[in-house]
């Protein structure tokens, strides 16, 4: 009996020995394929987190490229929008001086007819003066002014020279002798540079 007992003792000994020694060679088994697993698990989530980023960076493409395109729409509307706003104005800019230009149309054609008819040249230039008052006092009502020049100092923002003479006087040294060609102002801003002669 006690053979059958140490028979059968020994035998689990055996088993739990055979069961440990499996279980120690095992383990490291187990432990590389987790490790595996989680490389591989890592791998996936970095994977998948580059992706969202990827995803994201395509969306802002997108949104950029959208917001692009309008603002370059918007921009392009406008252009065309002012241009034609321009054009616009520059017909009614027109139609405007040549309402002003047309009652002295009138009076130079009246003045035309009575020059053919009279010989009193007192009365011709006397037409003429009231013409010419009348075209002025209608181009500055409209925002036309003369400059002023003779006597004042030379500056290249309104003036142009063209050519300059030994000047009289010290006072008059760098300043305006004569006035070749007019300079006129169109609401406060130059409409044509004044040519000019300079005392030196």
């Amino acid at each position: 009996m006690t053979d059958k007992k140490d028979i059968k003792e020994n035998k689990e000994r055996d088993l739990k020995n055979k069961s440990f020694v499996s279980e120690k060679t095992n383990k490291p088994k187990d432990k590389k394929k987790t490790v595996k697993k989680e490389k591989k698990d890592k791998k996936a989530i970095s994977l998948k987190i580059k992706r969202d980023k990827i995803k994201d960076l395509e969306e802002k493409v997108k949104e950029f490229k959208d917001k692009h395109l309008r603002l370059y729409s918007e921009f392009d509307n406008y252009r065309k929008r002012t241009l034609n706003e321009k054009l616009e104005l520059t017909k009614i800019v027109s139609a405007d001086t040549f309402q002003i230009l047309l009652p002295v149309l009138d009076d130079f054609e009246r003045g035309i007819s009575s020059t053919e008819k009279t010989d009193d040249i007192k009365s011709v230039k006397q037409g003429i003066n009231l013409i010419y008052n009348k075209f002025k006092t209608s181009l500055s009502q409209k925002g036309l002014k003369e400059m002023k020049c003779i006597g004042e100092v030379f500056n290249t923002d309104l003036h142009e020279a063209l050519s300059k003479i030994p000047s009289k006087s010290k006072k008059d040294k760098g300043k305006i002798v004569d006035v070749v060609e007019k300079g006129y102002f169109f609401n406060d801003k130059v409409l044509r540079y004044a040519k000019v002669i300079i005392a030196e």
